[in-house]
């Protein structure tokens, strides 16, 4: 299922309201179930984010070819990877 440029849009509002990655990424889930989500710190990943909000990085995720990997393209997106970068001193 392709990821629309409403959802994308969507989904950077309520990352950049909100301090918590917690409770973003469980606000995420439930509003997004068709999507598989994962959840790790931004030193886990070495791919360049698709984008950047706040503290942090959307990884788009494409599980359609038997093996899942990180993909720019929104049309092969079947889920996210909300990687949260350390923010502050």
């Amino acid at each position: 299922m392709a990821l629309g440029a409403g959802e994308i849009a969507d989904i950077e509002r309520a990352l950049a309201s909100s301090d918590d990655a917690s409770q973003a990424y469980a606000v995420l889930r439930q509003r997004y179930p068709h999507l598989a989500w994962i959840r790790c710190d931004s030193s886990d990943l070495t791919e360049t984010p698709f984008h950047s909000v706040g503290q942090f990085d959307l990884h788009l995720l494409d599980s359609a070819d038997h093996c899942a990997r990180i993909t720019d393209d929104p049309t092969r997106a079947t889920g996210i990877v909300l990687a949260t970068r350390a923010v502050g001193p």
